[in-house]
């Protein structure tokens, strides 16, 4: 004698649809993300600062460099071209290997500005750089 198998119906769900949805939404994000520009990051404001932790700004470091709002770059008080900033950085490194460089970066300048300031301080082989904002 044979037996019969319970045929039951396993609960399926068809996932096309919610599939479909996914990959437009993928496409979608891919042909709109390079439309848009971002040219500035806006720093959030930190906490409100309290009398006994105020920090302050130690300007003793032989290597200053300030990106004013108009992206133009200082480098110890003297301007200079972005494409030779890492030339001078170089130079700077041999005389102070020790040294941090201290970035003073105007909250309108670009963020590829900064990108680029930060990439010269790397390729003169400086470890670390200080970032100095201004508070409001």
């Amino acid at each position: 004698m044979r037996r019969k198998r319970s045929s039951l119906d396993e609960a399926t769900m068809n996932l096309t649809p919610l599939i479909d949805v996914v990959f437009v939404i993928l496409i979608m994000f891919i042909v709109v993300a390079p439309l848009l520009e971002m040219d500035r990051v806006e720093l959030a404001p930190g906490p409100p600062l309290q009398g006994d932790r105020v920090v302050a700004i130690q300007e003793n470091s032989p290597i200053t460099l300030h990106v004013f709002a108009d992206n133009t770059v200082t480098l110890n008080q003297q301007k200079i071209n972005l494409t030779q900033l890492s030339t001078y950085l170089s130079m700077a490194h041999t005389k102070n290997p020790l040294a941090k460089p201290q970035l003073f970066h105007d909250r309108k300048a670009m963020f590829g500005t900064y990108q680029i300031v930060k990439n010269a301080v790397e390729e003169a082989g400086f470890s670390e750089l200080d970032v100095i904002l201004k508070p409001e």
